[in-house]
Order: C-alpha cells, then structure tokens, then sequence
C-alpha cells in the first residue's frame, strides 16, 4: 500500500452525491486527501465538491459496467494511482417481503448494492496490483441490515449480508497484493434514507408497532470511516459497528 502521507492519498467515494457519501468526501478533502466523487447527478457531485482543487467529479452509474472502469480510468489520469476504495453507493429498496417483492423491484436493488460494489471493488483492485507501489484499501458502506434486517426489507437486507462475504473474499485474495478490505455498518446516522423508512417519525418494528428511533450526525458516520482510512498499510481493520445510542439494534424488535 502507498506509504506516503495523506496529502498524496488518492480516494474514490461512489455515491458522493448526498448523505454519508457526501460528508466522507467532504473530510477526505479536508484531511488532505485527493478524492475522486462518483455519482449518479452531477449537479450534486458538483455541490460536494464545492470546487475543491483536490476533488475530482465522474458521473458514473455503478450498475454499468463501462461507467465504472471510465471512473477508475478518469483517477489514474488524474493522479496516476487509486489508494482508497470507499464503496458506498446503495439504495434501500422497496418496501416488502420476500413474497411481495417484483423481480423488477428485487433486481435492481441488488444490481445498486451489490453488483455495483463488485464492479468498483473488481476495478480498484485491477488498479491497486498494477500500480507501483501495488496495494490499497477498500472499504464497503454495510448496514445495521448486514447482522439484524428490518421488517420488510428483503432485498436490501440480502444485499448487505451479500457485502460481508463481499468484504472477507475482497480482503482474503487481495492479501498478497497489499490490498486490504473491511466494512463498515452504520445505524441510524442523520440521512435521508432515514426519513425514507420513518425513523424519525415512527420506524416499523419487528413486532408490529413503530417507534421514533434515535439517529447520530453524518458527520460522527464520516469520522469512521477516516478513522479505518487511516490505518497504516500494516493493519486491516475488518469490521466497525456504528450505531445511533439506544437504537433498536442489540435485542431489537
């Protein structure tokens, strides 16, 4: 893995556009780092930005192929090699189970969540064993939903259990390329997507009823992930629970 200070890192955030997405990016540039911001409206990746010299704006849908490896393309003429992965681009999905679902509905949540973390996490890779020197970090945007999953939310619910074995198989063949992989799994930080499923207006729960759950700032989120961006090349930090206090998580429903 690049050695060299922060100020040289170089970081991809797919779903920079809003939310999680955006406050990571916001950090990394203030942090030093260089940072390339995928998304699916550029006018947002823009306002993320805020014209940043050190940001660079790809609009990019991760569920295309060809848009993923034009990004990684867009980095390496940019700044010559790609040190950071943060997979974070994602949908929630509609709302059913797993007998209501549309196969319409079910498999364009998983081409977002999880086919398009395999395609960024396939053309971060390819970049990281060619680069000299090789090797760099990925981390993948789980969810609470990866240990515990909400009431009707199957296929997001699949996708991030799907991400944990994303996350071990990324780290295990990447181990003699310097390449290391962990995920991160947030609960209830302040986004839009919680207004989406009613947690601050009455989350559905387990047995029924809903509840007003609390949620934590975005930017405690971002600090996380800084947090296992930061790591030096010598450890791997595989996992980070992160959750709003007193949510519904640890005996939920």
């Amino acid at each position: 893995m690049n050695t060299t200070p922060s100020a040289a890192r170089v970081a991809v955030v797919t779903g920079a556009g809003s939310g999680i997405g955006r406050e990571v990016a916001r950090q990394m540039l203030a942090a030093g780092y260089r940072v390339a911001l995928a998304g699916r409206r550029e006018a947002q990746l823009k306002e993320t930005a805020d014209d940043h010299p050190e940001a660079l704006v790809v609009p990019c849908d991760v569920t295309r192929q060809d848009d993923v490896e034009h990004l990684f393309d867009a980095v390496r003429r940019r700044w010559g090699r790609v040190d950071l992965l943060f997979n974070n681009a994602g949908v929630f999905g509609p709302a059913a189970s797993v007998d209501e679902i549309s196969l319409e509905d079910w498999n364009a949540t998983l081409a977002v969540n999880l086919t398009g973390s395999m395609l960024c996490a396939a053309a971060a890779v390819r970049a990281m064993k060619a680069q000299d020197p090789k090797g760099g970090r990925i981390i993948n945007n789980g969810s609470i939903s990866a240990h515990s999953p909400r009431p009707r939310t199957v296929a997001y619910a699949v996708t991030k259990h799907a991400m944990s074995g994303l996350t071990k198989s990324i780290e295990l063949d990447g181990r003699g390329y310097g390449i290391t992989c962990g995920q991160i799994d947030i609960g209830n930080t302040a986004t839009d997507i919680m207004d989406t499923i009613g947690v601050g207006a009455g989350a559905l729960q387990a047995d029924g009823s809903r509840r007003v759950e609390p949620t934590f700032p975005v930017s405690d989120a971002a600090r996380a992930v800084l947090m296992m961006a930061g790591m030096p090349p010598a450890a791997s930090v595989g996992s980070v629970v992160i959750t709003a206090a007193g949510m519904p998580f640890i005996g939920r429903g």
